[in-house]
């Protein structure tokens, strides 16, 4: 029958031959994906979330307040539980009462994240805009409602369900961790654990759900339910189990071709169809956000580009051309800038002067004398008072500026280097 095989089916049967022996040792814990890929029934072992939510056996003792110790099933034991949470929202709350559907598909994808099969970076709404997160579809848990909880908010929800005794301690201290390290094979066999329930392996998904309901009882109910060489009083207990004390129900291995005849986590073709178009929508929807995120960017440069512009004054004079000074020791081939220095201070009249300013439509004039030059305090709090911060350092202003300047540069400057 192996010859009649896919290329496909054959590397799946070839995965599960080798999860057989090795999958115990390399725990890939986590289903991975990648954005816009949805979660078949494969991935997520709907048959096993199916029997167990299905198992209508009342053997767990309702915790909630105000209610008699009656028995109810595990469905019902769950969502309640969800349900006190502090965490979770009156608006959820009242959806789960007001559709049971919905609050069985919650379940069963608050189950998947309890044990650590939906990570934290899994979200289920397509339009969703952080890049933390991806998306993806369940087409067999979101037929009541296409927007499940995203994967933080379930786990903030699980970590608040507590009963009203564990409210006050830690949730769990490093001796618990290890214990229960060690009890994850106490119940199993050597080459399987709790956590290989939750896995596509070659157990069927009928006999998974009954050792999983196995421990909830052993662990939630009575602990003492299965003693050493006396009756067990676990309901879901079956003859190995009766006859082993301690240990789960029989978990048969089966090889590939049994497992493909039972025909387990198969998809239906409107879940492939419904899946592919929630693909296509978050694909056309992150085309949209990065377009949008572009020219969002490309406006803010044209915008930011253009107050510039504005910003810069249209009549700007030139800057004074800077004056090279040559001295006159011909040994050294120093050069440095001097500035324009005043005709009335002129420490050397052998060199030549450039003037500032053009002179006077008038030589005959009579010229007035003039007025203090300003110290160098008077003069900064001057500048500071009347100039523009905007305006480029290097201009002058007006006279006080060159005249200062200058005498600085002609006093101390020019003699350093004489």
């Amino acid at each position: 029958m192996s010859s009649d095989l896919s290329p496909l089916q054959r590397v799946h049967a070839r995965e599960q031959e080798s999860s057989q022996t090795h999958f115990s040792l390399k725990k890939i814990l986590p289903i991975k994906k990648n954005d816009a890929e949805m979660l078949t029934r494969q991935d997520i072992q709907y048959d096993l979330l199916h029997y167990i939510f299905s198992d209508e056996t009342k053997a767990f003792t309702d915790q909630r307040p105000g209610n008699p110790s009656e028995k109810i099933c595990f469905r019902e034991l769950y969502i309640s539980a969800l349900c006190q949470s502090s965490k979770c929202s009156k608006v959820l709350k009242d959806k789960m009462k007001e559709r049971p559907a919905f609050a069985i598909e919650l379940a069963k994808i608050s189950l998947l994240a309890n044990v650590g099969r939906i990570n934290t970076t899994m979200a289920f709404f397509p339009e969703m805009r952080t890049a933390l997160r991806t998306y993806h579809p369940v087409p067999s848990l979101q037929k009541t409602d296409g927007n499940l909880q995203d994967a933080p908010r379930i786990k903030n929800c699980l970590k608040a369900a507590l009963l009203p005794s564990e409210r006050d301690v830690p949730p769990t201290s490093l001796a618990a961790v290890l214990e229960k390290l060690l009890l994850a094979r106490t119940h199993f066999d050597q080459q399987l654990d709790f956590l290989d329930l939750f896995m596509p392996i070659n157990i069927p998904s009928v006999r998974r759900a009954r050792a999983f309901l196995w421990l909830v009882y052993h662990y939630f109910e009575d602990s003492t339910s299965s003693p050493v060489g006396g009756p067990t009083t676990n309901p879901f207990s079956d003859d190995y189990s009766r006859g082993n004390a301690g240990k789960v129900p029989l978990l048969p291995r089966l090889s590939f071709d049994e497992m493909q005849e039972l025909r387990e986590n198969i998809d239906p073709r409107e879940e492939i169809e419904w899946g592919e178009r929630m693909c296509a929508l978050r694909t056309t929807f992150l085309q949209r956000l990065v377009k949008s995120t572009e020219d969002e960017k490309r406006s803010r440069s044209e915008f930011a580009t253009s107050q510039v512009l504005e910003l810069a004054p249209p009549n700007r004079r030139p800057r004074a051309p800077r004056q090279i000074y040559h001295s006159e020791d011909t040994e050294s081939s120093f050069r440095h800038y001097a500035p324009q220095i005043p005709p009335d201070h002129d420490p050397t009249p052998s060199a030549t002067r450039h003037p500032t300013y053009p002179q006077s439509m008038s030589e005959s004039v009579q010229k007035h004398p003039q007025p203090r030059q300003r110290t160098m305090v008077e003069h900064a709090f001057h500048i500071v008072s009347t100039s523009d911060p905007l305006a480029d350092s290097d201009e002058e202003y007006d006279e006080h500026v060159k005249l200062d300047y200058g005498v600085y540069w002609t006093l101390t400057i020019i003699p350093f280097f004489r």
